[in-house]
Parts: C-alpha cells; structure tokens; sequence
C-alpha cells in the first residue's frame, strides 16, 4: 500500500509517502516568518500553505519514485487547528481522492502524534502510556491498540507548549519559544527560584497557567524585565523548564503505578526538550518500561505521521468519505474514559 500523506494544520506545510510501510519521503516546509510577529498569524498561515501545498507535493512524488496514479489511498489532518490552514490541506487532500478515484481518510492531528512513535524502528508495545506534549495540547492517554484510546488526564487550562512559548515571550527570547527555553536554561541555575506546580483533584491532570502566572509575577517583583540580566533571565527560564517537565514527569510516574503497561511514548513538539527527555530515560529505567520518543522530524507537525494513522485506521476498517469537515478543537468526548 503506498499512502499520500498531507498536514497543514498550524504553520508547517508537510507532504510524505509511506510506501509498503517504509517512510520515503517527508518533507516539512517550515513558515518562519510568524516569528516576526511572535506567533503564528493565521491568514498568513493559510496564504502559505495555498502557495507550497501542491509543489511539495510533486516534489514528494518524484523524491518517492511513484507517480500520482501509484497511490492507494490518501490521508490529511482534518483538526484540530487553525480552520483556514486545516481548509487548504483538506480541501487539496479530497481533490487528489476524487480525481483518482482514491479512497481518504481524515486524520485527527492528536491522533497522528499519538502514533508517531511506530514511524521509528523501535515502536512502543501495546498498550502503551502516551504524553503527549505539544503547542496546543497535554494528555495523559492509556493507548491499548490502534482504535482504543483512553483518556487518563489532560491540561486544564494552558498546554505546556503554550506556557513554554509565553515565558520565552515575557522574557524578551521571542518566538518559538520551546528551544528559546531550552538553550537558555543551559546556562541557568534549575535550583534558584521554586515556581509551584499546581495540585488538582484529579491527580493525572495538568495545569500551568498558575506556573505561568508565577513566573509573570517574579519578574515583577524584581523591578520587571528590563531590570534583569541575561543571566538572571537563564535562570529564570531554567527554574521555568524545571518546573513545567517534573508537572509532567509526576503524573506519569502516578500512571505507571495504577495502569499496567509495556512502552510509554512522548509525542508532540515539546517531547524534543532535552531536560524532559533525560527525565523520561531515568522513569523508564526506574519502571523497567521501553521508553519511545520519535526522532525531531516526527516530533514537530509531520505528514509521515499523518500517513501512517491514516493506513493504520483504513487497516482496521475505517471508511471515510468526502464530506468530513475540518474542526478547530478536539472534542471533550474523542477519547474513550477510562
């Protein structure tokens, strides 16, 4: 089976071929130009992704060897993101099926992530604990196989992406500021400042808008940014980066003592910082667990991904038609309760 793969769900315009369960080709055209304004502006988002969509696409076809009538079935993000970037991608996705008469798949972006781990040579075993960490988006997900998905904690508020990009703005880094923070806290002191990390009712959810809020009101009290060395800012984003990864690390620690499982796997973009990665190889050692993290390509929005959620869902006999519709969010019912 050869799969066209196609996600332009934020501002990264990506197209891969998964041809008889080899990846052949995933090629990612980054939108750089957002970091001008400090976060992704989503008109200009989608103008960009109408302008690479289809080159990149020829483009994937001829690195692949295979042409347009060589493709069996063809899979796109239909959410949640941005309703105009999720649009061209969709939209170019069904027009490609219905002028080759291929069957489509719409892909739930999460649910690309969440499975981004079986792109890599060692792929997590069912079932498996999955954190996802992204932008947008932290879940807590107990993964039994490809169509049982369930939900053990999520964020109640920000996304730990979220938090990381408005710390890396209010201390003057800019955008994007997941490896913004990352590389400054190299330099910092982790042991300096005790930011809090919020305990909830339910022990496997997440919160960091009060850790966020935190960090907001140390600046201020130290006479605001303008009033802090470089140095000092290393160590605030430290201290941040610190806090933010053992509110994560907690609760997987909580869910591997409650839930039985072979592998955990970290996906999303936030699952390339390096501090939570250390922290995740000393869990999965303590638990004796195989530990699965994708490669940085897979981290990020990726079509590979998307490909392969798209043929493992149409393996396992889901059907879709032409009249699916693109979502902005991800529903509070997607995944089944535990």
């Amino acid at each position: 089976m050869i799969v066209l793969g196609i996600e332009s769900s934020c501002d990264e315009t990506s197209v891969a071929v998964l041809k008889n369960n080899i990846l052949t080709t995933n090629l990612i055209s980054s939108q750089d130009f957002h970091k001008n304004y400090g976060g992704v502006v989503p008109e200009l988002s989608s103008r960009a992704h109408l302008q690479i969509v289809n080159p990149l696409v020829k483009d994937a076809l001829k690195k692949s060897g295979i042409e347009l009538k060589d493709i069996d079935l063809i899979a796109a993000t239909a959410g949640p993101g941005l309703i105009g970037a999720l649009l061209v991608g969709l939209t170019y996705a069904k027009g490609l099926a219905l002028g080759l008469n291929k069957p489509f798949i719409s892909v739930n972006h999460i649910e690309g992530h969440i499975f981004s781990g079986f792109l890599m040579k060692q792929k997590p075993e069912f079932p498996f604990l999955c954190l996802v960490v992204s932008g947008g988006h932290t879940l807590l997900l107990l993964v039994k196989n490809f169509t049982e998905i369930y939900k053990l904690g999520n964020t109640v508020d920000d996304a730990v992406g979220e938090s990381f990009d408005k710390v890396a703005k209010l201390l003057g880094f800019g955008y994007p500021g997941g490896p913004k923070i990352q590389e400054a806290s190299k330099f910092g002191d982790a042991n300096k400042i005790n930011f809090p990390i919020a305990e909830l009712k339910h022990k496997l959810n997440f919160s960091f808008s009060g850790l966020k809020t935190a960090v907001l009101r140390y600046v201020q009290s130290q006479g605001g940014i303008d009033k802090l060395t470089e140095e000092y800012k290393n160590d605030i984003a430290s201290c941040f980066q610190s806090a933010a990864v053992n509110a994560l690390t907690r609760n997987v620690k909580r869910a591997l003592k409650k839930y039985d499982v072979n592998s955990i796997s970290v996906v999303g973009g936030v699952a390339a910082n390096e501090h939570l990665k250390s922290e995740m190889i000393k869990i999965s050692e303590k638990y004796n667990k195989n530990l699965v993290i994708p490669d940085i390509q897979f981290c990020g929005d990726n079509a590979a991904m998307i490909a392969f959620r798209g043929k493992s869902l149409y393996e396992n006999g889901i059907r879709d038609t032409l009249a699916s519709k693109p979502f902005p969010a991800l529903s509070e019912n997607h995944f089944l309760e535990i």
